[in-house]
């Protein structure tokens, strides 16, 4: 759980840098995990002559940096969640065993309990970051999740339905997050009111309503996060290193309330009033999600955001 100390820190400057998050063991099996899948895809983009044959003790980072350089999107495949146009049937995405752990680890949960309360369901609007160094990044691309993420606030990502939500993010460091390697800054101070953004490459806040001072860079050791209020404006700088920079983001609502994308999997990660309604399996996670790109898939689109790119404030 939190100190007051903690508690009164992120009521009055909307985050929190916490260490420790999640113990190295439940990282070292993320890892695993994820090397596991990366030497699937490798092979079948081999299978496909994309990418040369694997070489013996090749490892995940040089196995992403080939497919990288060769051009083709890696992202999807190694992401936690539905992208947000042109599902099918066959959209990759990951829920595997060491995520879930991940997502539902107890120290995790006691500090967004100290945040929100005992109630606290897992929100669907949730992404694996695994950003290359900036140089690399070919120039058409804007994905928030592979490059510097533009000024945003989570509120600001969801649909109208969660406006009254009250809800947390982690933004959980897998790798060491520091300025050099594009970690996440913020506009501290608590804010209650949504600032307009817009969508043109990213969904972010305009200049017109941007803060112009006061950004904070929150660099944190591997296993450490960023733990921030919805309202709270945040980027994350560009990376300047030469290597790869691996977090995951991780929301979390109070149980009933909207989830702000409703059409897409939720569960109960902690309930202390009725601790048989937690999802203890990761399978039902994974089933949960086939079943909802199924659905979306034979759906018209529903849009994940509510901000036009045409909109006044976009001028």
């Amino acid at each position: 759980m939190l100190t007051q100390v903690q508690i009164d820190q992120f009521n009055r400057d909307g985050y929190l840098v916490i260490d420790d998050v999640v113990d190295t063991a439940t990282r070292a099996a993320v890892e695993a995990e994820y090397a596991e899948l990366m030497a699937t895809l490798y092979d079948t983009w081999h299978a496909k002559r994309l990418v040369p044959a694997a070489t013996p003790g090749i490892g995940f980072w040089q196995m992403l940096d080939v497919a990288y350089r060769g051009g083709f999107d890696w992202y999807q495949p190694l992401d936690i969640s539905l992208p947000h146009a042109d599902i099918t049937a066959q959209t990759p995405m990951h829920i595997g065993p060491a995520v879930f752990n991940m997502a539902t680890h107890p120290r995790l949960l006691d500090i967004i309990e100290s945040l929100i309360g005992p109630e606290l369901t897992s929100n669907p609007i949730q992404h694996v970051r695994i950003k290359p160094p900036e140089d690399r990044v070919a120039e058409d691309e804007i994905r928030a999740h592979i490059i510097a993420t533009d000024w945003h606030q989570d509120k600001g990502v969801t649909l109208e339905s969660a406006d009254e939500t009250e809800m947390v993010t982690v933004w959980l460091a897998i790798t060491d997050a520091t300025v050099e390697n594009g970690c996440l800054q913020v506009k501290p101070g608590m804010r209650d009111e949504m600032l307009p953004h817009c969508t043109l490459k990213q969904t972010g806040i305009t200049d017109t309503y941007l803060p112009k001072d006061g950004a904070v860079p929150t660099p944190v050791k591997a296993g450490g996060a960023v733990i921030f209020h919805p309202l709270t404006p945040h980027s994350s700088l560009s990376n300047t290193s030469d290597g790869y920079r691996w977090s995951f983001d991780l929301r979390y609502n109070v149980t009933g309330q909207s989830t702000g994308r409703d059409q897409f999997p939720s569960f109960v990660a902690r309930s202390r009033s009725d601790p048989e309604t937690e999802l203890r399996d990761w399978k039902v996670w994974r089933d949960m999600w086939k079943d909802a790109k199924i659905q979306l898939s034979q759906s018209e689109h529903i849009p994940q955001h509510r901000w036009p790119s045409d909109g006044p404030y976009c001028a």
